[in-house]
């Protein structure tokens, strides 16, 4: 892969490292001491491949792929069914996501979607009580709320369509196989989500065995997590591919998992699901290609879409966010997460207009609401007029390979640990996906967004989602590899890193790094992570807004390309995280 003239980076696109001269102080100002020690970290570097995600294990096992020759597809597949085994919480084959695909060769990007599937018996009252109330148990704590996984034929799908053909399938699938068997020390992140899930775990007797000691208490730092059930299942999805999954013993035993749990999902539901290849949501800024993932991800249409508010509203003029450029970026998220209320859901059960959400012209009309001087109450922001056009516990990777490919890739099981069922004899955790459905019409999930009729359950139906997995390029070369975690916060932790980079000027680790904001429409409240200078958050409070101040947001693993190669940031909000390459 050519390098980046670091020139160019710098006077036309704002992307190099070398164009970053924030000052110390100056930094020190606007980052909190936790976030301040973030920034004096340096990206990895690496001149032929890069795979940046939460789990130091699996992007290793990324990097020894792509230097056998595999591409970036190939070593995402691998990290995916790795994650499984060293992220529980996260990583997974019973859950579900989005890839989106970048090939050198034609200049092409492709979205693969292996999100989850209500199972044939869903219905649009399916969440409700028998007053006709949203009840938050049977969406959240059931076995109503696990969806059709679709992780293992989305990661098959992406691998037979845009993998190299250098490495196998067997060759993919082998390091989570011995991980599962051999075992893993448990370390950090598992180390510290463990207690936290420990009450969901030890509801389910299959789940405890596993992840608990027999006195129910979590395996702590230094013990040996041993999978041998969920090694046996993905020993069958090597050998017979995704139908080791969705056919036969295992898809027999989730089934009968999910209706023990009073959900309704048959062998049939598995047998029948399907991944799907869309077409990306892309759009333009600041002279830059923005690539995203379509719906049923509500992720790529808001994130074009606030970009479109942005770029045009007056340009930034500090090195880092001030309170005129947050505020007006709080506003246009506000406008973007009111219409994501009305408008998104499955595109093969509603029409969603996203030809006109993430038009130039709609952008132009809707920033005319906003009042530089002041924050408007969420009350007063509706859906917008349309011309006549046609979710905390996930993960995500990015990956990159010498070819100039790329993979960002974002999958989830929705809670930590899902529903916190483990289904007996498989290894495999099970989402509780569903209740990103909206169970009734104004009432919020567990993210507190609100839904419409649009996002209404339905059999088959895929459920909306934030997940935003982004490639960032110029003139058809990816600069720029990114998504995160995070809920309803996905779409503006991407934002945050991708306004840093190009607006702001900061380097990779820098973008990754600075305090992030967030606002969805509702709860009408602002939410910045520590670290935001006082004199700004005394300044937004002057025009209205409603702060709170809180924990970190997101975990946005991202690859920059410079003059100086790939350069890698792992995200350090939580612990674990690796940016490796060769």
């Amino acid at each position: 892969m050519k390098p980046f003239d670091a020139k160019r980076v710098c006077l036309a696109l704002s992307l190099s490292l070398y164009c970053f001269s924030l000052p110390l102080a100056a930094q020190a100002q606007t980052v909190a001491p936790i976030i301040a020690d973030q920034y004096r970290q340096q990206p990895f570097i690496a001149a032929h491949g890069m795979v940046v995600s939460q789990e130091a294990q699996a992007s290793r096992i990324g990097v020894d792929i792509l230097k056998k020759g595999g591409n970036a597809v190939d070593a995402a597949v691998a990290v995916g069914f790795a994650l499984a085994v060293t992220l529980p919480r996260a990583g997974n084959i019973g859950g579900g996501g989005f890839m989106l695909v970048h090939l050198a060769k034609d200049k092409q990007t492709h979205a693969v979607d292996y999100r989850e599937t209500a199972p044939a018996s869903a219905s649009r009252d399916m969440f409700l009580d028998a007053q006709g109330n949203a009840d938050t148990k049977k969406s959240r704590d059931s076995g109503l709320a696990v969806g059709v996984p679709g992780t293992v034929a989305g990661l098959e799908l992406a691998f037979k369509t845009y993998g190299s053909g250098k490495v196998s399938w067997q060759d993919v699938l082998a390091p989570a196989i011995a991980l599962a068997r051999q075992g893993i020390m448990v370390e950090e992140d598992l180390a510290d989500s463990l207690p936290q899930a420990q009450k969901r775990l030890a509801q389910y007797p299959s789940t405890a065995k596993i992840f608990l000691k027999p006195d129910l208490a979590p395996l702590s730092q230094g013990d040996r997590l041993v999978q041998s059930d969920l090694a046996r299942t993905l020993e069958l999805i090597a050998t017979q591919g995704a139908d080791g999954f969705y056919r036969g013993e295992v898809a027999r035993m989730i089934a009968a998992a999910v209706t023990s749990a009073g959900g309704g999902m048959t062998v049939a539901d598995l047998a029948t699901y399907q991944p799907i290849i869309r077409k990306p949501v892309t759009g333009t800024y600041q002279g830059l290609q923005i690539a995203s993932m379509p719906p049923p991800s509500s992720g790529g249409v808001h994130v074009i879409e606030i970009l479109n508010m942005l770029e045009a509203l007056p340009r930034p003029q500090s090195a880092v966010p001030d309170a005129d450029r947050l505020h007006l970026f709080a506003e246009a998220m506000k406008i973007a997460y009111a219409d994501r209320s009305e408008y998104l859901g499955d595109p093969d059960f509603v029409s969603v207009p996203v030809a006109a959400l993430t038009s130039k012209r709609y952008a132009q009309a809707r920033i005319k609401e906003i009042d530089p001087a002041k924050a408007r109450p969420a009350r007063e922001i509706k859906p917008g007029q349309l011309a006549p056009y046609e979710s905390d516990q996930t993960t995500h990777y990015s990956i990159m390979d010498s070819e100039g490919n790329a993979v960002a890739n974002t999958y989830t099981l929705n809670f930590s640990y899902g529903l916190g069922m483990v289904a007996e004899g498989t290894g495999v955790m099970l989402n509780n996906e569903l209740d990103d459905f909206a169970a009734k019409a104004g009432v919020p999930n567990a993210f507190g967004l609100v839904g419409g009729d649009a996002n209404a359950p339905a059999p088959r139906k895929r459920p909306l989602s934030s997940m935003s997995p982004t490639i960032v390029m110029d003139q058809g070369r990816v600069v720029m590899v990114t998504g995160s975690p995070g809920g309803s916060r996905i779409i503006s932790t991407v934002l945050n890193v991708v306004t840093n980079i190009v607006d702001h000027k900061m380097g990779v680790m820098e973008a990754v790094s600075a305090p992030r904001l967030h606002h969805q429409w509702l709860p009408d409240e602002l939410r910045v992570e520590r670290g935001l200078s006082p004199d700004t958050i005394k300044l937004l409070e002057a025009r209205g807004h409603k702060l709170v101040v809180g924990a970190a947001s997101g975990s946005a693993h991202t690859i920059l390309v410079t003059s100086r190669g790939l350069e890698g940031a792992a995200d350090q909000r939580q612990r674990g995280t690796l940016a490796s390459g060769y």
